[in-house]
């Protein structure tokens, strides 16, 4: 159930992205006032679970096999000896294709594609009862479909297999074979609470993906109260990545997240935190009590001084909406990106085909220098200029000029002066933590929420995930570290769900994160913070390589055209071994490759 607040007006209008928003019909006017005579943000609301809405009513969403014979087919695909123990091979079944994989004399067949982006499984690294993708390291059971590490929301189908005479035969549901992918039943609410009623068993601050994770979470779990979602965004969780790919696709948007868990969304927002009575402020001064409490703000753009604060197009790229007014305006115009962090770099090789030019400025002297290293960092700018990307490094912004109010020029500190019609920020981010202070909740000096191995603050009750933790790295033994990484947001809400239940599990995901210029990935393993030199093995002006940032031992991994190097890391890091630096220094990286795909 969505609502706005009673001074949110304005209706949200359909966007480029098609993140849907879906409204629901609203109510007749009653109970508008809040117990505390607060005017309700969920006054247009209905009471939670009013709908019965049944989770497999949705069946784009959930997968509910038929269990009529011509619903099936069976396909012998082939010899028992084809393949060996920890091999994997992609079948055809005619109606679609499998994964067969073999471990321990034992076969199996799931889905062949990874549910996130749909990686193909077969070149990914198959390890102790479960297969771990090769782009974005989600893993999933080879016994039972489940998705067990994250990015990703939804599981894989499994197949039956059986051996006739030493041939392996499969059999399918044919949807599921074109689906190939499985959303785990949400359990309904059967809290009988008006949805005007400022309490709620949980409640959520942010949808990103801690937010959304921990509900689904919540709701696979069996957990049947009221769960309340809070955000300042007008739009149902959606694929945040993709809008530094200024991506205008309807894939944007995640879920229809209210209608099928059945929780309510306050698009509101939280102003403060009041600990001992476990109550939420929001700005118009409704409260809300809850039992319990994951806070998964996210993160704010650090300001950035300069002058000429009222010029017009100069964005932070926040919204669909903003990704979209800059894919306009840049169009055969000039694009200015400010920063070269993963988000500005990511901005300017999707503006490429788009703009006229496309100008990118720097404080350091090489883009991404502390965390891929100087030499992957140069080999990146280089691939950059191939594409006309003009660099201005060792450089800053002191002024922006316009004409009418819109943007005409970027003055540098040097003296430089760029033309442009579009300037997008990506100077870095802060955690959304400000409406904590004087609640009790710690935080670091930075503003990070610190966290337990099972995500919980300081306080009884209290949970937080996302970009604005401090967690324990177990990867680093245990010392608190932040990581923004996409990936590493759904873990935390997992974790911190199961906790809320009382059924409580530490994190110990290997931190895996991603980012895509021109048609080629760079993937990224471990936490390389610290890091004091680089083995590279491969070749980087060819821009097929693997990079070990190491101390004494290896603690991180990068690559470009190298699948599944960093997956296979991953694997080693989540085993508790250690990679010595000799041992990645000689170039033979057999220990490494997966000779078992197929």
């Amino acid at each position: 159930m969505v609502t706005q607040p009673p001074l949110c007006t304005e209706e949200a209008k359909p966007l480029e992205v098609k993140v849907e928003l879906g409204l629901l019909e609203k109510e007749k006017e009653a109970d508008v006032m809040s117990p505390n005579g607060k005017a309700s943000p969920f006054t247009d609301c209905r009471p939670n679970g009013a709908l019965g809405h049944s989770p497999d009513e949705d069946a784009s969403a959930t997968f509910r096999p038929s269990h009529k014979p011509r619903d099936y087919v069976e396909a012998t695909v082939c010899h028992v000896k084809d393949l060996e123990n920890g091999q994997m091979r992609e079948v055809d079944l005619g109606a679609g294709r499998a994964l067969l994989i073999k471990e321990h004399g034992e076969f199996s067949a799931i889905g062949h594609k990874c549910p996130h982006y749909g990686a193909p499984l077969v070149k990914g690294v198959l390890s102790k009862g479960h297969v771990r993708c090769p782009w974005h390291g989600a893993c999933f059971s080879i016994a039972t479909g489940d998705i067990e590490d994250f990015p990703g929301h939804d599981s894989l189908p499994t197949f039956q297999v059986r051996v006739e005479k030493d041939k392996v035969i499969i059999r399918a549901n044919k949807q599921a074979l074109q689906t190939q992918r499985r959303t785990k039943i949400m359990s309904k609410c059967s809290a009988v609470i008006n949805s005007n009623t400022g309490f709620s068993h949980i409640l959520i601050i942010g949808t990103g993906p801690a937010g959304l994770v921990c509900a689904e979470t919540l709701r696979q779990e069996g957990f049947t109260d009221r769960i309340v979602m809070c955000t300042m965004e007008k739009h149902f969780p959606y694929d945040r990545p993709k809008l530094s790919k200024v991506c205008t696709e309807p894939s944007t948007q995640w879920r229809k997240v209210c209608c099928k868990m059945l929780v309510d969304i306050c698009i509101c927002q939280v102003v403060s935190l009041d600990v001992k009575t476990r109550t939420v402020t929001f700005h118009d001064d409704f409260k809300m009590e809850y039992r319990k409490l994951l806070i998964a703000t996210g993160s704010k753009p650090k300001p950035l001084n300069y002058k000429g604060k009222d010029v017009g197009n100069v964005f932070h790229l926040r919204t669909p909406e903003d990704a979209n007014r800059i894919a306009q305006l840049a169009s055969n115009k000039n694009a200015v990106i400010v920063g070269t962090s993963f988000i500005g770099m990511e901005v300017a090789a999707a503006l490429t085909d788009k703009a006229h030019s496309v100008s990118v400025i720097g404080v350091e002297a090489v883009p991404f220098r502390k965390v891929l290293g100087e030499k992957v960092g140069k080999a990146i700018m280089k691939l950059f200029e191939t594409n006309r990307v003009k660099f201005y490094m060792l450089n800053e912004v002191s002024e922006m000029c316009g004409h009418h109010g819109q943007l005409k020029e970027v003055v540098l500190k040097s003296g430089k002066v760029l033309r442009a019609d579009v300037c997008i920020l990506g100077t870095g981010s802060g955690p959304a933590t400000s409406f904590l202070k004087q609640s009790g909740v710690h935080m670091d000096s930075k503003g990070f929420i610190t966290v337990n191995k099972t995500m919980q603050t300081n306080v009884e009750g209290v949970f937080a995930g996302g970009d604005v933790t401090a967690f324990p790295l177990l990867l680093r033994s245990n010392k608190k570290v932040n990581i923004p990484h996409w990936q590493m947001a759904h873990v935390h809400g997992r974790v911190a769900a199961l906790g809320m239940m009382g059924r409580s599990v530490e994190i110990k995901t290997v931190p895996y994160f991603w980012t895509a210029m021109f048609g080629k990935s760079i993937r990224y393993a471990g936490y390389g913070d610290g890091f004091d030199d680089v083995v590279i093995q491969g070749d980087l002006d060819d821009l097929k390589f693997v990079a070990f940032y190491t101390n004494e031992e290896v603690v991180a991994v990068a690559s470009m055209n190298y699948d599944p190097i960093v997956s296979r890391v991953a694997e080693v890091f989540g085993s508790g071994k250690t990679i010595k630096k000799r041992d990645v220094e000689t170039g033979d990286m057999s220990w490494l490759i997966d000779k078992g795909s197929q």
